[in-house]
């Protein structure tokens, strides 16, 4: 892939020196040319002085043949109005814009321009941590329907099936944290002491879902 950076501070510089490690080619655009030190001397690929939102510098950037673009600059009204040309006049597909105000990267997100948010993503990571199991999702869609959790099996749900567990939950196991090692289950798959399980499920099922995780298997 070529992927297009706007923004070179420490999101923007770490994501270019993670891309080239990954063996894709990058274009770093920012306005200021000290920040391009951030990337240290074995970064190989453009280093463009300009404003990201501006249609000559991204051609410079190469634009055209990108695959991608990122915009992840400190202010949200560049990174949207970048995210913007480089979707609508140029028409990538790929297009994330990193927003500071979770109100407005709703918005965009519902045009087609996914965003990350930072404080709110900052703020979920907390409450994650804080709150007790099941009361904020690892992952919320943008239309808040569906929802992934990641919990620990119970030790009343040990040595069930997976499947039995699903049909019970109304919920489904993406996948197992088992052992270090990630497993997808199959109808087969017994539910071991240890795992981590990663649940999808609809945002009205899950206080279901976590009773029944609670209660443990229905008697047969």
């Amino acid at each position: 892939m070529h992927v297009v950076i706007m923004g070179c501070g420490r999101v923007g510089s770490t994501l270019a020196r993670s891309l080239e490690d990954r063996n894709h080619t990058v274009s770093i655009i920012d306005s200021e040319p000290d920040s391009f030190r951030r990337l240290g001397p074995e970064f190989n690929g453009d280093k463009i002085t300009g404003y990201g939102f501006d249609q000559q510098v991204l051609e410079k950037a190469g634009i055209r043949r990108a695959d991608a673009f990122a915009a992840v600059s400190s202010g949200d009204n560049s990174n949207i109005i970048a995210a913007r040309v480089a979707r609508e006049t140029f028409g990538l597909q790929q297009v994330v814009a990193r927003i500071y105000d979770p109100g407005r990267a709703e918005v965009y997100q519902r045009l087609g321009i996914t965003t990350v948010a930072t404080v709110k993503w900052t703020s979920d990571q907390i409450l994650r941590r804080i709150l007790p199991a099941g009361a904020e999702p690892d992952f919320r869609d943008p239309s808040g329907t569906i929802r992934v959790d990641h919990v620990p099996i119970p030790e009343a749900w040990i040595g069930n099936r997976t499947v039995e567990f699903q049909m019970q939950s109304r919920c489904r196991i993406a996948w197992i944290d088992r052992l270090g090692e990630g497993m997808l289950p199959t109808r087969e798959s017994v539910l071991q002491e240890g795992d981590m399980l990663h649940l999808v499920m609809r945002e009205e099922h899950a206080a279901h879902a976590y009773s029944v995780l609670e209660a443990g298997p229905e008697a047969d």
